[in-house]
Parts: C-alpha cells; sequence; structure tokens
C-alpha cells in the first residue's frame, strides 16, 4: 500500500521529540460476526520535548471523524493523509491526544484479522501488529523505542471471549475492561476476540503463581492435547527463568492457536498466537510435535529477549530472534526432562540448512543487516535474521562458555528491564561476564555478509599415520549483486574422529574429539599428528560453528558407503547437509544424491532428518537433475517410497512420512490406483491410518494428475467440512493439470484480491506443479506483467505470498532468467520487491548449473 513507510531517520527524530507515557483503547466489535469496520477511539499521553514541535501518529483506517490535541479539533481532512496523522503546535511536557476511526477487519493477517469458521460460522478475531500493524486498529507511535502502557476497552457480541496482554476480567454488558500493561512496544500488544474455547492452569515457582491458559476454535477443540503443551511451556518456565535469572516479567501466559495465521507464532506479551495447524488433527510425526516445542519455546523465551527488553530499531531484529531460535534449542537439548535431547541435530538439519542457502543469494546481507526503513524490515524475516543468527550466537556461546554468557544475559535483563537496546549493550555485557574482547568478533561476524567454507587437509605416511593436519578455511565470493567483500572469521570448531566398531557402527573414539580455535586462511592442528588416520575425519563435529564443511576424500567415499552407519544423529544429520549443499552447489550430481540417500536413509532414525531428505531429493530430481533423466530419477525414487512404504513398522512415524513421499510423486497407473484404492478402502497397508490430511495428501495428487476432478474433490471437502478441508480443496482444484483449472486459480490471486491468506497460499501451492512445466509456461509472461501492480496494490503478507509463489520458479532455462533481468531494468521495482525476485532468479541460476553437472555426471 503506498504511503505506508517510515524511514529509521524519522523513527530517530520522532524518539528524540517525544516520550510516550500511556494508550487508552476502546474499541466497538460488537459486530465482528457480520463484519466490515469497528469504531476505534484512542487516547494517548505522551511528552513533547520542544513546544510548537511537529510530529505524527500512525493509523490505517478508512475513515476518521475526530482528532483532537490538547483540547483543539483538527480538521481530520486536513491531518489524516495515507498513514499519517499531523501532529502541529505540541506543547512542551504533557500533551492528550485524541483519535476517533473507522478501521477495518483484514483477510491477510495483518492488523485485526477475521475468520468465519465453516463449521459453527461463527467469527473468531485475533490481531497481528509486527513489524507496523497496530496502527490499523488504533492510532499509535509505531516504533519499538515509544514504549507505553496500554488500557484496553473492548465491546464484544455476548457470549464470546476478549484476550489480551494484561489478565481477562469479568464483562459486564458485553464490554471488557483490562487493567494497562506494563510498558511495551506497540508491536507485542494483542487482542484475540470470539467464541473460543479454553483450557486452564497454572505455573508455581518459588511462592510465584503464573495463570496459563491455552485457546482454540472449538471445531478443533477436540484435537486439544493440552496437557503436552502445559508441559512444554513450565519446562520453557522451568528453563528460562534459572537461566536468566528473572522472574516471568507478565502476569499470566495464555497461548492462542489462531486461524490463517501467517507465521508460526507471534511473541504478544503474555498473550501468544499460534497458528492453530499446531492442533494436530490428524497424525503426524514427532518431528511436528518437536516442531510444535520448538515453537512454544521461541515465544516464551521472548517474553524475556524481545517483551522485556526489546530493540531500539528493526537492525536489531535478528537479535530478537536469534536469541529466541537459540534459546528454544538450547532449553530442548539440556533440560533434564525434555522430550527432544537431540535438539541440536534439528537444529543442524533445519536452522542451519536454511541459513546456508539464505546466505548464498544475491541478497545476503550482514546478520545485523542495515535496515532503512518498514519496507527493508519486511523481507527481512528470513534466514539469516533466524538461523544464521541464532548459529552464530551458538558460535559465541563456544566462544566465550555458556556459563559466562548466560551470566552476561541476567545482567542484561536487570539493566535494561522494560526498555530498549542496542546490540552493544549486550556484547557489553557479555564483555564483562567473559573478559572477552567482542568488538573484532562482532564485527567479522556480526556485521559481514557470506558464508566460510572449512576444507581438512591431511596427509599421512605408508603405515597410515597422520603426519600433519590443518584446517582451510576459505571465502568464497559474495553472489553477484550482493554488497560486501568475502571474509575469513574466527571459528570455534571440534574435529571428531570416526571408526567402525565390532558392531558395524560408526563411533567417534574416546579420545576423539578435538576443540581448538580456527582462524585465518589456515590453520594447524598438531595435536593430530601421530595418530593413524580414522575412517572419517568430521569438522565442525558437534555443530559448533556456521560454515560449510567439506569431507576429505576418504573421508567422503567412506561416508557414501556407511552414511547412515553413525551411531549419533548429529554427525549423521552434519553429514546429510553436506551432501545436501554439495548437491546445491553443483559439486554432487543430483542422481549421486538420490543414490546416497537411497543408500542410507533406511538406517536413518531421526525423523525430522528423513522428512527433510524426501523433500530434498524430491527438490533434487525436480530442479538440480539433468531434464532428459529426470523421469527415470522418479521412477527410482517413486519405486523406493513405495517399497519403504510398504516395509515401514506398521503405525510408525517412518510409515506415515513414506507414505506422504509415495503421494507427493506416485506417477504410474498402478501407483495412482493404490491412492485411490487406499482413499476408498479397498486396499489397506498394515497400519496406516489413511486420516483427513492423508486423505487430502492423495486427493490433492489425484486431482494434479487428472484422475480426479472438480465432483471428487467436493465429495472430499464435503468429508471435511472444516477450514482446514476448503484449503486443501482450492489446493487440489487449482492443481488440476488443465488450462481452464490453471486459468481460474491465477484470476482468484492475481486478478481478484478477495481470497484470505491462508486460501490464496493454498491456491498457490496448486497451482505450481513440478510436472505440469509446459502447462504453465505461458503465466511467466503474466508474471512480469502483473507483479509490479501486485506488489503496489496489495498488502505485504499477501503481495509477498504472490510475488515468491508465483514466480516461473519451475522453468528453469537461460530464458526465464533473461526475462527476469529485462523486467528488473524497465520496470526499476523497489528495494523490498527487487530483493524478492532477484531471491527466486537466483534459484533458477543454481538450478542450471546443478542441471549441467548432473549431465556432466551421466557423461563421465
Amino acid at each position: 500500500m503506498p504511503g505506508t513507510n517510515l524511514t529509521r531517520e524519522e523513527a530517530q527524530q520522532r524518539a528524540k521529540l517525544l516520550t510516550v507515557d500511556s494508550y487508552e483503547i476502546d474499541l466497538d466489535l460488537s459486530g465482528a460476526q457480520e463484519g466490515g469496520t469497528y469504531r476505534s477511539v484512542t487516547t494517548v499521553r505522551f511528552d513533547s520535548a520542544e513546544n510548537g514541535a511537529e510530529s505524527f501518529i500512525d493509523l490505517v483506517a478508512p475513515a476518521v471523524h475526530e482528532v483532537t490535541l490538547n483540547g483543539d479539533a483538527l480538521d481530520p481532512a486536513e491531518v489524516f493523509k495515507d498513514s499519517r496523522i499531523a501532529l502541529p503546535g505540541l506543547l512542551e511536557g504533557r500533551n492528550i491526544l485524541r483519535v476517533v476511526a473507522d478501521c477495518a477487519y483484514t483477510n491477510s493477517g495483518e492488523g485485526l484479522h477475521r475468520f468465519v469458521d465453516p463449521v459453527d460460522e461463527q467469527a473468531y478475531l485475533y490481531t497481528q501488529f509486527e513489524v507496523p500493524d497496530a496502527r490499523r486498529v488504533f492510532a499509535s507511535f509505531e516504533q519499538p523505542d515509544l514504549k507505553a502502557t496500554f488500557q484496553f476497552t473492548v465491546k464484544a457480541p455476548a457470549g464470546w471471549t476478549v484476550i489480551s496482554n494484561s489478565p481477562t476480567p469479568e464483562p459486564e454488558d458485553d464490554v471488557w475492561v483490562f487493567e494497562p500493561t506494563p510498558r511495551i512496544s506497540t508491536y507485542i500488544t494483542a487482542l484475540i476476540v470470539g467464541p473460543y474455547h479454553s483450557v486452564h492452569s497454572v505455573y508455581e515457582k518459588d511462592g510465584r503463581t503464573v495463570p496459563l491458559g491455552i485457546y482454540c476454535r472449538p471445531s478443533l477443540a477436540e484435537f486439544l492435547d493440552a496437557d503436552a503443551i502445559f508441559e512444554v511451556t513450565r519446562q520453557g518456565f522451568d528453563w528460562f527463568q534459572e537461566k536468566f535469572d528473572y522472574a516471568y516479567p507478565f502476569q499470566k501466559y495464555d497461548q492462542l492457536f489462531v486461524p490463517e495465521f501467517n507465521a508460526g507464532a507471534m511473541e504478544n506479551a503474555g498473550a501468544v498466537t499460534f497458528r492453530d495447524q499446531y492442533v494436530f488433527r490428524s497424525k503426524v510425526t514427532d518431528a511436528s510435535y518437536e516442531a510444535r516445542a520448538a515453537t512454544i519455546l521461541h515465544e516464551l523465551a521472548h517474553m524475556w529477549f524481545g517483551d522485556l527488553v526489546t530493540m531500539e530499531w528493526w537492525n536489531d531484529l535478528w537479535l530478537n530472534e536469534s536469541f529466541a531460535t537459540y534459546a528454544e534449542a538450547a532449553c530442548m537439548a539440556y533440560h533434564p526432562e525434555s522430550r527432544w535431547p537431540h535438539s541440536w541435530t534439528t537444529f543442524a538439519n533445519s536452522m542451519k540448512t536454511w541459513a546456508y542457502r539464505q546466505d548464498q543469494l544475491p541478497s545476503t546481507h550482514p546478520i545485523m543487516a542495515e535496515i532503512n526503513d518498514l519496507d527493508d524490515v519486511l523481507v527481512n524475516f528470513d534466514g539469516i535474521t533466524y538461523a544464521k543468527g541464532a548459529s552464530v550466537l551458538k558460535q559465541l556461546v563456544a566462544y566465550v562458555g555458556m556459563d559466562a554468557f548466560f551470566t552476561g544475559v541476567q545482567a542484561y535483563f536487570k539493566r535494561h528491564a522494560f526498555g530498549n537496546t542496542r546490540l552493544s549493550d549486550l556484547l557489553g555485557a557479555l564483555e564483562e561476564t567473559s573478559g572477552r574482547d567482542l568488538k573484532t568478533w562482532s564485527h567479522l561476524w556480526l556485521e559481514t555478509a557470506g558464508i566460510n567454507v572449512l576444507r581438512p587437509e591431511i596427509e599421512t605416511d605408508a603405515d597410515g599415520v597422520i603426519t600433519s593436519f590443518a584446517v582451510r578455511q576459505e571465502a568464497p565470493a559474495l553472489p553477484a549483486g550482493a554488497k560486501g567483500e568475502p571474509t575469513l572469521r574466527p571459528h570455534r570448531i571440534a574435529i571428531g574422529l570416526y571408526d567402525l566398531d565390532g558392531s558395524g557402527k560408526l563411533r567417534r573414539a574416546e579420545d576423539g574429539r578435538i576443540e581448538l580455535d580456527v582462524d585465518g586462511e589456515l590453520t594447524a592442528v598438531p595435536q593430530l599428528s601421530g595418530r593413524r588416520r580414522p575412517a572419517v575425519i568430521l569438522l565442525n563435529d558437534d555443530d559448533l560453528s556456521y560454515a560449510k564443511v567439506r569431507l576429505d576424500e576418504e573421508s567422503l567415499a567412506f561416508v557414501t558407503e556407511h552414511l547412515g552407519d553413525f551411531d549419533s544423529s548429529l554427525p549423521r544429520a552434519l553429514c546429510w547437509a553436506s551432501a545436501w549443499d554439495m548437491t546445491r552447489d553443483a559439486e554432487l550430481a543430483a542422481r549421486d544424491y538420490l543414490a546416497l540417500v537411497l543408500s542410507g536413509i533406511s538406517k536413518e532414525s531421526d525423523i525430522g532428518v528423513v522428512q527433510s531428505l524426501h523433500r530434498q531429493v524430491k527438490l533434487a530430481i525436480d530442479l538440480y537433475a539433468d531434464p532428459s533423466a529426470r523421469e527415470a530419477l522418479l521412477t527410482r525414487w517413486t519405486d523406493a517410497t513405495l517399497a519403504h512404504l510398504r516395509s515401514a513398522e506398521p503405525g510408525s512415524d517412518h510409515q506415515l512420512a513414506w507414505a506422504r513421499a509415495f503421494a507427493a510423486t506416485a506417477r504410474t497407473p498402478e501407483q495412482l490406483d493404490l491412492l485411490d484404492a487406499l482413499l476408498d478402502g479397498s486396499q489397506t497397508v498394515e497400519g496406516l491410518a489413511v486420516d483427513a490430511e492423508l486423505r487430502w495428501a492423495f486427493v490433492e495428487r489425484l486431482a494434479a494428475v487428472g484422475r480426479f476432478d472438480d465432483a471428487e474433490i467436493a465429495g472430499e471437502l464435503e468429508r471435511d467440512r472444516t477450514a482446514a478441508g476448503e484449503r486443501h480443496a482450492a489446493t487440489a482444484r487449482a492443481a488440476r493439470p488443465t488450462a481452464e483449472a490453471k486459468a481460474e486459480a491465477w484470476a482468484s490471486v492475481v486478478e481478484s484480491d478477495k481470497l484470505p491468506n491462508a486460501v490464496q497460499e493454498a491456491v498457490i501451492g496448486g497451482f505450481v506443479q513440478t510436472d505440469q512445466r509446459e502447462l504453465l509456461a505461458p503465466y511467466a509472461e503474466k508474471y512480469f506483467e502483473a507483479v509490479k501492480d501486485v506488489w503496489g496494490s496489495r498488502s505485504h503478507e499477501i503481495a509477498q505470498q504472490i510475488v515468491v509463489g508465483l514466480y516461473p520458479a519451475v522453468q528453469v532455462s537461460e530464458e526465464t532468467t533473461r526475462r527476469t533481468d529485462a523486467w528488473l531494468a524497465a520496470e526499476e521495482p523497489t528495494p523490498a520487491l527487487r530483493r524478492l525476485v532477484l531471491e527466486s532468479r537466483s534459484g533458477v541460476e543454481r538450478a542450471l548449473r546443478a542441471q549441467a553437472a548432473d549431465a556432466a555426471a551421466a557423461r563421465a
């Protein structure tokens, strides 16, 4: 939307001028069942440092009826424009502003989102304010360093519940008057309104009781496993309060599972919202429970790091997200009662893979990114902000020591409670407790872009004894278009020495771990000289640092035959990740990656790793394989998925994962007949529950290959008249292999703006099918004709879904990159839009290189 940006310079000027004391916000949501608009009345008390100064307050609203500043009525037609209300003639000291406006419910997951559940036809509301969307609900100084107290008064329909940051009061005449919050930022205020189902408990520690609540729609209540959610929550409270040495800073803790949520969750103070797909209505693998637990702990960590102490401006967004990401994994790894002590394996398998991918895009940037305005931050919720930042924090913990790290964090919370900080505040605290000078470390790790590669250099004598060992560090050139220079960095790593034992397991020797600092281009490791060379030498064992790791030739050959034989999941995950990275870098042919996975996956016990391998193999074949070999490779992979499905332990997580992998790629008439038979029950696989979500996986594949049409999709939707069923049906309809289906899907997303965020995402997911390249080819040009207008006319979340989701990524050709370049040159898009399109173009370039490597491997 035009006119909704805010620059860092404007925010700094406003923060110098204003100190905000309090907001009183009165919302009339009594008409929420019908939708439309609602009355929003905001009273703000704030101080100005100068008499006669001018400033502005932020508001996105269809209509503003009254603006009263210090008792004087201002003409809304004169002072309200785009997303701002001008505030002229401020008084030195206290000012009082009252704004009366009509604000709009949204269906984009931004501001106050409204959703109607098809099961009970009731409306459900929730707010999502990060980054700049509190201004869609009430007039606000929309920047994180202008903290204030917030008092909400809400009129809601009879029988509904209203939840906010403060404890929920008893309503009078359907009006809910909340106590003021502590001083917090606008973006972590929240309202969740509707006839929600709830379960309540408490957390008790050291004589203090914190009320706990879990909420979801009644149509999901039968699937809500509240006890499991409370258990993880209590473990988080225990661990964080001990490590942070600071009691939970708010009066209660509610967790609300809400519909059509764009992200995984949001850290609203004391009222965390989660996507309600985390209420599992069908069987899922343990990897899904682990992911949910990680999200629960991530948001709980934010109550301290982000909510209690908040960044001054969005250039330190990474610190919020990286800390919470590190803390979630650490809590799961080290809490004595954790169900997932292998969480660092998951971190290496998912988070770091995301980071490595993001760090090799032309949009790569320092962890501490330059955030000039809101447009910059809106596209910066990326793999560097979350995953690379958390990886570097893990490296920092290894560098300063865990005790010193958390002692510094404790001092940081006590010193800056309910205030705002910069990175230097945290690093200063850590320098005090660790005695390390972190200025150079900070510059090299946080203020430079790109990734390092670590390779072993080994010499042995005729008896296989190591005569010299060194670690070579490389700083590859940054991707074309990226800012900055390649940088060598200090790494704290472990080197692991592995051999097969008598039972055929690859184990690390008791004295087979060396921890050291690697710095500069070449670091000698004299400790290894004189030792017999083991079967595998693994750099960055235990995954302490952030770097791409390569195996030496002998280790790679051994791992290729024995990757599944590691007795521990973390070194396996590191080797799998290295192989995948080599495939993406065109150092390992897609066909060889497939062979490696097929040789080792049957021994992989970690279900999260198994599911990642499923996704990566499919991606490798679809995009990185020589097109002339693609069908043969898909046949080989699909045959393997079916064989593993039939041989997996009945009822196991692996069986379910293989069923989904098979459904994603089934292609022969016999395979498709099996999907059809599993749906109608004429065939079964022992232990496999073909429940609602698995049924839709089968239906979507059958639709994509033309076996199911409207009638069959409608029949399945009749079985599952839920919001999830409607989304799956939208995916299936868009997946049909007909020109009419594609035109209908395209029009609903690009030519109309009526679809809710979650349904639009579902349609895009169905529209793009990798085995429908010819059918989708005409839409490449349509994309470039439409994308700039889409970006300029839709809200950020809706526009980003379209820009990224509909880019012609499956058209892997030089023509796609040429057309992208021509569009970039001719249209001169905004920096945020340019970044998203360049990232997508980079994927096509990478696929072209990988396809060439795979073709060369076939000729070799």
